[in-house]
């Protein structure tokens, strides 16, 4: 099998995933700090070029970290099919693990938007000791079950939209609550938010730039 070394400049790398190769974003720095940030659902438009995903990637690319943005399985030029949130989630893990390998003391940031908060929450869940800190973005939870992250123990910042018009943001804020009980988990609602941050996207990097812990 051929070794895909870490990148030294920005690029697009084409990397082996569960279902064949993941279409791949990396913008590096000279660091072992990593963000991944996940993108929304795959059946409903979202790709790693979405916008609420690539101003998450510039925030912690501002605060000197190495960022990967990628495809899902069946998305952009990624091979393979829909895979239902196992698949997805398989396909982060698979990310996870080639960017270990190329750093072996990786420490590791994960961001998700609505589908992606999924799928980066599975990531901290199942690969808990390189996480250093999560990022869920307008979660989906009334698509998915969220209720199954109360092991997750690194630092965990939700952004909400207060006028989500997709993920309604008083089942969040139920969630959330429920979920202190559990794991460190903190709340931030966005006044005249809606789902895709239109006209939010600087103050969404404000938030972004201010919480993480680097």
């Amino acid at each position: 099998m051929t070794i895909i070394p870490f990148p030294i400049s920005e690029t697009i790398l084409h990397l082996p995933g569960p279902a064949g190769t993941l279409e791949t974003a990396i913008t590096p720095n000279v660091t072992n700090q990593i963000a991944i940030v996940c993108h929304p659902h795959p059946l409903q438009g979202g790709t790693m070029n979405n916008k609420v995903v690539t101003t998450t990637a510039k925030a912690f690319q501002q605060k000197g970290m190495s960022t990967i943005r990628f495809n899902y399985r069946g998305v952009g030029a990624s091979t393979g099919g829909y895979g239902d949130f196992k698949g997805e989630t398989a396909d982060l893990l698979a990310i996870i693990d080639w960017a270990q390998q190329q750093i072996p003391d990786l420490q590791l940031w994960l961001a998700g938007f609505s589908f992606g908060s999924y799928i980066a929450a599975q990531g901290a869940l199942q690969r808990s000791t390189l996480v250093q800190q999560l990022f869920t973005i307008a979660p989906a939870v009334n698509h998915a079950q969220f209720a199954d992250f109360m092991a997750i123990r690194c630092p965990w910042v939700v952004i909400q939209g207060e006028e989500d018009e997709i993920v309604p943001p008083a089942g969040v804020y139920e969630w959330v609550e429920h979920m202190a009980q559990y794991t460190p988990i903190h709340l931030i609602k966005v006044p005249a938010c809606s789902h895709f941050f239109h006209g939010k996207l600087v103050e969404l990097r404000d938030i972004l730039l201010t919480e993480i812990i680097s």
